[in-house]
Order: structure tokens, then C-alpha cells, then sequence
């Protein structure tokens, strides 16, 4: 009996035993933790104070002036990414990725702009790319006003500041995925620098994964006693920009409104997010953007890539897009005092944190489907297997149709189908994600029926 009974315990202890061994750690990577200490609010002070100084970096601005305008901009900030890249031994290629912008309603006569991009490659996937981004020019009330003072401490010295910091920070380290710095011109006439990119991204078969843009990150003081201070907004849309209409109808037929890979990343950042600033929070936003509002994430998502924004919770209009004055004892205008350093620092971490996560994560799975063969209260999934050379398994992930976010998960090995019994696909959304030895996880690729 006692043998029995041994036999027994050992038969049910044995199996989790194994599966804890297998099932890879939820726990924060001390290598991401050790990058978060290293963001340093003072340096995104001394970055953003520099643009400043220009005067203004309105795309219609001087280029040849070494003092004032988007010329003297980009050539810093051309400056800076190389002496960072000088500081890790060369680890990131710097270019100025240049084109000309022919005559428009906001460029009143055609001008070449400049995109400043540092691209630290990756060790073990380097095709696999995800791109973090702000826009260095700015605007006062008139955006094809190119003399006006545009000081743009917010909008957005505060999201070009906090890509330089990234860039600082992350090539420190390597990662097996590549990861673009990239600061862009053109926004304010109409997401122009970015939508140059995205399509010649396009043009080049360039494997992007995920798109981050910073904009308006600045935590302006203004709203500083207001009880959602320590949060950001990540706008991340539902269905795509650039669906089909046979993929419309598809999903109408199955559901998945709320799953498209623009917002699956979000729901990444924002697990990463809880994980790494507890104190921090992402608060997604189930939109593409503002209202009467764009960034650069969407010229992005029209070219097929999952993009989303983060900005500060609340805006003071009174302080972006506006002549620098005071006027009936109001001051207006987009200048430095308006704006928290600690605020974009925080940001700034998350962006860190997200990044490097994915990057170092294996590849997010491909083909993932829910098999239709067979009519059943099961539910059959089936994805690719990925290439990644650390890569432990997979999970599947699900959670109740009126659930924003992923609430279960379960680790089924490194398998490229498995079964939820008694789990009907009627009835549930599911995922699959995969993971590698160190725990790091993919995002969440949404299955699709399949025959």
C-alpha cells in the first residue's frame, strides 16, 4: 500500500516537476532591468534643451545655418547618434536617409527633408527589425511658417530626446533582433518623413515587426496633480488600416475586431509595462489615434506594419502649436518650463523595456490558425515553427470574448500544433506566442481559421 501510494504522489508531482523545469520564467530579465537604471532624466534634459537652442525646426526652416532652423537639427542630432555609436565601438550605422518633398499644401515650394536613422543590428535575427521614432521638427501656429520661433520642447523634443536616450542606453547591449533609432522631419506638413520611410521600407521587403512612435511625451505641469499622472497613453487600433476586403469579411464571420497586430503589441507593452514599472502605467488606448489628430505610427500601419503611439494623458494646447507670446497675461508657446524630464524619463524606460524585450524575444509565430477539419467542442490550433536557436516553446494564450486583455496562458512545449480540450473556439479568443530559454515571450499572434 505504501509503494501504491508513493507510486502514486510520484505520478502527479513527477509531471509538474517537469513542467516548471520546462515552462520558462515569468520573472523580470535583469538585463532590461540593469538598462532601466541607466535612463537618465538629465541627459533627455540636456538632448531636449539642445533643440531647443535652434529656435525652431520647422521643415520649411534653413537648412545651411549652423545656429538656427531644422539644418542646424539634424546635423546634431546626426552628430549625437554618431558619437554614441563612437561610444559602443561602432555598433550603430548612422545615415541620413534624405528625399525630395515636392511642392504641397504645407510646403510651399519643394524642399528636400531628412530622416536620421541609427540602426543597431541584431546578432541572430538581424532581418528582424522594430523601429522607435519622434519627429524633430515643430511648428508654431502657421506649419508652413519656417522663420517663426518653434521652440517644440514637447512636440516633440520630448519623443526625439527620449529616441536618443533609447539609442544611448540600448547599444550598450546586443540583441537578436535589430532595433532603428530614427528621428523624422516633415510631420507637422503632414507625417512626411515618416511615410517616406514606411514606403520604401515596403519597397525593400524590410521585415517589421513593430513600430513605436513618441509624441507629445513631455507630462506637461500643467496636469501634474491629476490622478492619472503616472501613466501614458498607447494608441493602438483595431482593425487594420490596411485591411482587404476579404479579410474584412473574414473577420466579420469570426470576430477579431479587437485582435489585429497593431493592438496585440499593444497588449505587449502593456504586459511589459506592469512588469518593469509597477508604479508606471501604460494605459492603452483602443484607438489609431486622437481625435482630428496623426502621428507617425499611421503611415506605418497603411503599409501593413504594426504601429502604435505613446503620448502624455493629457495635452495643454495652450503650450504646442502655438507663436511663442503672452497674451492677456497668458504666456503661449511649446517651451521647456512646461514640461517634466522625470515624466519622459518614465516613458522612456518603457519604450526600453518593450524594445528590448521584443528584441530579444524569438520572432512572433507565423501562420497561426484554428483548424476547421473537424466539428468540435475542441479547439485545434496549428502555427510554423520558428528558427530561433534558443527558442523553448510555445504558449497558448486565451481569455473570454469580452475580455480587453490576455488573462490565461498555458506553456505546451516546442510543438507547432496542440489541442484546448473542452475549450470551444465559440466561445473563447485565443493566441499563441512563442517563448525562448530565458523566458523572454513574443507577442501574441491571433489565429486565423483555417482548412
Amino acid at each position: 500500500m505504501r509503494l501504491l501510494c508513493s507510486f502514486l504522489i510520484l505520478s502527479v508531482v513527477i509531471p509538474l516537476i517537469i513542467f516548471a523545469q520546462t515552462a520558462p520564467s515569468t520573472k523580470a530579465n535583469p538585463v532590461i532591468e540593469a538598462l532601466l537604471k541607466d535612463v537618465s532624466a538629465k541627459k533627455i534634459e540636456e538632448y531636449n534643451l539642445k533643440l531647443v537652442s535652434f529656435g525652431t525646426r520647422n521643415t520649411n526652416s534653413a537648412q545651411d545655418d549652423p545656429n538656427r532652423g531644422i539644418g542646424a537639427a539634424r546635423d546634431w542630432i546626426y552628430s549625437e547618434f554618431q558619437n554614441i555609436s563612437k561610444d559602443c565601438g561602432g555598433c550603430l550605422d548612422v545615415q541620413k536617409q534624405t528625399f525630395l518633398q515636392e511642392k504641397g499644401r504645407r510646403v510651399p515650394e519643394p524642399i528636400n527633408l531628412t530622416n536620421v536613422v541609427a540602426t543597431l543590428k541584431g546578432t541572430n535575427d538581424p532581418d528582424r527589425v522594430y523601429v522607435v521614432s519622434g519627429h524633430y521638427d515643430t511648428m508654431c501656429g502657421d506649419p508652413s511658417d519656417g522663420e517663426c520661433d518653434a521652440p517644440g520642447a514637447n512636440d516633440d523634443g520630448s519623443g526625439t530626446a527620449a529616441v536618443i536616450e533609447m539609442a544611448r542606453v540600448m547599444s550598450k547591449k546586443k540583441y537578436d533582433a535589430t532595433i532603428i533609432f530614427m528621428t523624422v522631419a516633415g510631420e507637422e506638413q503632414g507625417l512626411l518623413g515618416a511615410t517616406h520611410f514606411a514606403k520604401e521600407a515596403k519597397k525593400a521587403n524590410m521585415n517589421i515587426e513593430a513600430m513605436f512612435t513618441n509624441d507629445i511625451i513631455g507630462g506637461v505641469k500643467t496636469f501634474k496633480d491629476l490622478p492619472d499622472r503616472n501613466t501614458v497613453r498607447v494608441f493602438a487600433e483595431g482593425v487594420p488600416s490596411n485591411e482587404t476586403e476579404q479579410q474584412a469579411n473574414l473577420r466579420r464571420s469570426v470576430g477579431g475586431e479587437n485582435d489585429s497586430p497593431a493592438r496585440q503589441v499593444g497588449r505587449y507593452i502593456k504586459e511589459i509595462g506592469d512588469l518593469y514599472s509597477p508604479s508606471f502605467k501604460v494605459s492603452l488606448i483602443y484607438r489609431r489615434d486622437r481625435y482630428l489628430r496623426g502621428g507617425d505610427h499611421i503611415p506605418f500601419l497603411e503599409e501593413g506594419y504594426s504601429a502604435v503611439r505613446f503620448t502624455e494623458p493629457h495635452e495643454d494646447y495652450d503650450h504646442q502649436h502655438q507663436n511663442v507670446r503672452t497674451e492677456n497675461g497668458v504666456f503661449y508657446g511649446d517651451t521647456p518650463e512646461y514640461i517634466d524630464f522625470g515624466y519622459i524619463a518614465n516613458v522612456t524606460k518603457i519604450n526600453v523595456a518593450a524594445l528590448a524585450s521584443l528584441a530579444l524575444a524569438p520572432a512572433i509565430p507565423k501562420d497561426a490558425g484554428i483548424s476547421l477539419t473537424r466539428l468540435t467542442n475542441d479547439t485545434d490550433l496549428k502555427w510554423t515553427a520558428g528558427s530561433a536557436a534558443d527558442i523553448a516553446g510555445y504558449e497558448i494564450v486565451w481569455r473570454d470574448t469580452t475580455s480587453p486583455f490576455w488573462t490565461n496562458s498555458k506553456f505546451v512545449g516546442n510543438v507547432t500544433s496542440y489541442t484546448m480540450q473542452d475549450m470551444s473556439k465559440d466561445n473563447w479568443f485565443f493566441g499563441v506566442r512563442a517563448v525562448d530559454k530565458d523566458g523572454n515571450r513574443s507577442p501574441v499572434a491571433y489565429p486565423r481559421p483555417t482548412r
